[in-house]
């Protein structure tokens, strides 16, 4: 399969393209690395990334960032920007690739436990994660052409903890190589519309 990895460049992306990249070929792509730049919060330049990048069987998103603070000091500027960068980021990778993607490929999003296990200065984490999840149920019984679509909801990353582990505490954190097994299962396994968590 041909695999295109958004965020190769984190924690979990290069986790990503180490598990596929053994047995599928991988195009790596980022804001700032890999070999195709892109900014999914701008429609037009994920459109100019599918046509430079070409026939694809599959997209993997390891991105997305979200707003950490008190609800009671939060702005809606705050709050809009994890509804702008992880929420409309993925889906407006969705809404171009699906026009895109060979029939019988597949997106992989990236939630996160938040949406289940909401903590203190979470609010934003928690409510995208959880419309994140929402999103790949509803698109998994529309999209044409056998597509599939499933998200990864993971705990924090063992390798995140010096920067997150002060929100998460008594949560067990996962190492990348770990998380990137789901990915794997979203990828080359059959389902839909699934939230494949590990926690």
């Amino acid at each position: 399969m041909k695999i295109l990895v958004i965020g190769a460049g984190g924690a979990v992306g290069k986790a990503i393209v180490a598990e596929l990249g053994a047995r599928h070929e991988i195009v790596e792509a980022g804001r700032n690395s890999g070999a195709f730049r892109v900014d999914v919060l701008d429609p037009a330049s994920v459109h100019r990334l599918f046509a430079d990048v070409g026939s694809l069987d599959a997209v993997v998103m390891a991105v997305g960032r979200v707003h950490f603070g008190p609800l009671g000091e939060m702005t809606a500027e705050q709050f809009r920007s994890g509804l702008d960068d992880k929420l409309m980021g993925q889906v407006n990778v969705v809404l171009a690739g699906q026009h895109r993607l060979n029939d019988g490929g597949s997106f992989t999003l990236t939630s996160g436990i938040l949406s289940a296990e909401p903590i203190r200065d979470g609010v934003n984490a928690t409510a995208v994660n959880a419309a994140v999840d929402g999103f790949v149920r509803a698109a998994a019984i529309e999209l044409p052409r056998g597509l599939r679509i499933n998200a990864v909801s993971p705990t924090v990353l063992a390798e995140s903890m010096a920067t997150y582990g002060p929100y998460f505490r008594g949560f067990e954190p996962a190492p990348a190589a770990r998380v990137a097994l789901a990915y794997s299962r979203s990828v080359e396994g059959a389902q839909t519309g699934r939230i494949y968590t590990v926690w």
